[in-house]
């Protein structure tokens, strides 16, 4: 081997032990995802820095535009994939939407990005009669939205109530959303109103012991940002749409990794009035 051409980082890994390089990569990672416990909500977003910015929006329009024009196969929170990773769960329900309305899937997306679960699943969207996706978010991602990626089925909304009431949508989809509200239960009560055939959840956080907050930091190599997360008691979470007088259709295991601390789950949801 010659030590002349090595760089200095490439000298460095061949001088430490393989088991100091481990730790040392450990170290690293765990600089990122879920960490501490806050009592409330404003204690962890004191230690954040938000989402709300034009950088995230931009790593993510660019990713999404990728898989719009064919360069991309799939994305997911603006990382591309080789392969489409689907959630056949919900991919299930909103086969069960659709075949029980007649062939006619309207959805409203809360929380929908720039569209990826309407481009990761369009393959089988595109079997059914009538397709009509509304996208609500935030208003930087709207603006890009409607200028970027609006079309005939794919629409983009500041508000739910100006979505229903455009596009009547019967489906309500919430995918690694509720999380990340400071007031998840207050905005359903106002998004409910609007009367849903069926609700989608899936990539939801929920502790495996009592109800808490942490602070989520995603790692720089796919942007730079850090928010507070909740993890839901899933017995209350499941006796609030109960209340609402929805029924479970199924429960799911979501994508996202667990562990001994928490896990991530997904529901169909089917209302019991309508």
């Amino acid at each position: 081997m010659n030590l002349s051409k090595l760089n200095i980082t490439q000298l460095i890994k061949l001088l430490i032990p393989p088991i100091l390089l481990q730790i040392l990569r450990r170290l690293k990672d765990n600089r990122y995802g879920w960490k501490g416990n806050y009592n409330t909500w404003q204690e962890a977003e004191k230690n954040a820095t938000g989402y709300d910015n034009t950088k995230i929006l931009q790593v993510v329009k660019n990713s999404v535009l990728k898989v719009k024009n064919g360069e991309a196969i799939y994305e997911r929170d603006s990382v591309i994939f080789d392969k489409i990773q689907y959630s056949w769960e919900l991919l299930a329900g909103l086969m069960y939407a659709g075949a029980k309305m007649g062939g006619i899937i309207k959805v409203c997306d809360f929380g929908g990005s720039l569209g990826s679960t309407y481009y990761q699943n369009k393959k089988f969207l595109d079997g059914f009669k009538k397709v009509s996706w509304s996208v609500v978010e935030q208003k930087h991602f709207v603006d890009i939205g409607k200028k970027e990626f609006e079309d005939d089925e794919l629409k983009f909304f500041y508000n739910v109530n100006e979505s229903v009431l455009k596009e009547k949508a019967e489906i309500l989809l919430l995918s690694s959303v509720l999380q990340y509200l400071e007031k998840p239960f207050e905005l359903l009560d106002n998004i409910l109103k609007n009367d849903f055939k069926y609700i989608l959840i899936d990539r939801t956080a929920f502790s495996r012991n009592s109800e808490t907050i942490k602070l989520q930091t995603v790692p720089p190599n796919i942007y730079e940002a850090s928010y507070p997360c909740r993890f839901f008691d899933k017995t209350k979470f499941i006796e609030y749409f109960r209340n609402k007088n929805y029924r479970i259709i199924e429960e799911f295991d979501a994508l996202d990794k667990a562990n001994s601390e928490y896990e991530f789950k997904g529901f169909i949801l089917e209302s019991i009035t309508k």
